[in-house]
């Protein structure tokens, strides 16, 4: 079990008179409150640069933070400590006969999973453990009826790539609490290949790294593939050739390179063999057209051999791409990165791709240092978060290694992603 501080709770009885001292006399940024309606308190996270300070309100007389502060008055409440499966932190404390305060999870603020462990198993401080998403679990498709369309997650493995690269000018001390880096500064992350499935058929969109990389660069990007893309579709009753329609976001390397495959002759193919490939053409001039910014993420093995086999249908504007899905271009990341809105019934789900690849992007300035152009990501970002919110998006993120997708929420001005697969 490892454990990292993570925050320092403190009951506060007069909060004008705290944020005198911590926001205008210390000069720290304390954010918007967020009430914990189960705890019966008030949250204003302090922020520090590494872990955080929560200032902690009663909302009720009968809340455990009214109680300490009539008991001890205002001071320190607790420490919290974060961990990576909460569950199983709570199974090895019992194991071990440590006294808890909750023997199951209960949910604490901005969606995260806490459970307290008595002050006398740690010499009288109230210690607190904070899973802030969901702990790290297999690969798992999953199937979700979408109106008269049905939507498989599907996976094509994990990779890394470099954290301060995937988060831009966001400190490290910021990020690595959201995704915690290896040795080699990479972070942990999946690609999440999606398939809309109607009366038309079986639309793949995007289609993973797959597995032409030379070894050096499966090193480099710690790209694994104990479980890939066909083990996901085997897992859902599909195969390469159930696929009738691949559409691509974008041609990167990780959300394109499965779209071919080479043969035992060293022949490169089409990967889905009854499919054709919907490219949008502006994307495809850059991808054939590279440069110095690009050049390592667009590999032509990926998408030449699809002209070449004559499987490419080209469109050059936003649309519909078959009944109940349309693309909508946001560039930023690549001049022309697009995002997939799959809409049935009243419903809406968007495939976000690279405008948002994990949850800890749903925040406006995490823009990735990948982008060409960080300033058009901001501005298409903005714009459609703020759109999903209100009415009630269901997004999935292409990249994040635990959660494949949920509803952007909002509260007293502090984002959290619900999840639902």
């Amino acid at each position: 079990m490892k454990a990292i501080l993570d925050h320092v709770g403190i009951a506060v009885d007069d909060l004008e008179q705290a944020l005198t001292f911590y926001r205008d006399a210390l000069g720290l940024d304390v954010q918007p409150a967020e009430d914990v309606p189960e705890q019966r308190v008030r949250v204003h996270a302090v922020q520090t640069g590494g872990a955080a300070l929560e200032l902690l309100e009663a909302t009720d007389e009968a809340s455990p933070i009214a109680r300490h502060l009539a008991r001890r008055g205002p001071g320190l409440h607790h420490i919290t400590l974060r961990v990576d499966d909460l569950r199983a932190a709570l199974a090895h404390l019992r194991a071990r006969g440590v006294r808890l305060v909750d023997d199951e999870p209960r949910q604490g603020a901005e969606g995260s999973l806490i459970a307290f462990i008595h002050p006398a198993a740690a010499r009288g401080v109230l210690v607190e453990l904070k899973q802030a998403r969901p702990a790290r679990s297999a690969l798992t498709p999953a199937r979700l009826p979408w109106g008269r369309l049905t939507l498989t997650t599907l996976h094509d493995g994990l990779f890394g790539l470099d954290g301060g690269a995937m988060f831009g000018v966001v400190p490290r001390t910021l990020w690595a609490a959201e995704a915690p880096p290896d040795d080699r500064n990479r972070i942990l992350l999946a690609m999440r290949p999606l398939v809309v499935e109607g009366e038309w058929g079986h639309l793949l969109i995007d289609c993973g790294a797959g597995d032409k990389m030379p070894a050096k660069q499966r090193e480099i990007y710690g790209l694994d593939r104990t479980r890939h893309l066909d083990h996901a579709l085997a897992d859902v009753g599909l195969s390469a050739d159930a696929i009738d329609l691949v559409l691509a976001t974008h041609l990167h390397f990780d959300h394109f390179g499965g779209a071919t495959r080479r043969s035992p002759d060293g022949r490169l193919l089409p990967r889905f063999a009854n499919a054709r490939y919907r490219i949008r053409r502006a994307e495809w001039h850059d991808a054939t057209h590279p440069h110095e910014r690009n050049r390592a993420s667009y590999l032509p093995d990926d998408f030449l051999p699809l002209q070449e086999a004559g499987v490419v249908d080209f469109y050059e504007d936003d649309g519909a791409i078959v009944p109940g899905v349309r693309v909508v271009r946001t560039g930023g990341h690549t001049g022309q990165h697009q995002i997939v809105f799959v809409e049935s019934d009243g419903k809406t789900a968007v495939f976000a791709a690279d405008l948002i690849p994990t949850i800890a992007h749903i925040r406006d300035a995490w823009v990735m240092g990948y982008d060409l152009f960080p300033m058009e990501t901001l501005a298409f970002k903005k714009r459609f978060i703020r759109e999903a919110i209100e009415r009630e998006y269901l997004i999935f993120f292409e990249h994040d290694p635990v959660v494949a997708a949920g509803y952007i929420r909002e509260k007293n001005g502090r984002r959290f992603v619900e999840p639902v697969l």
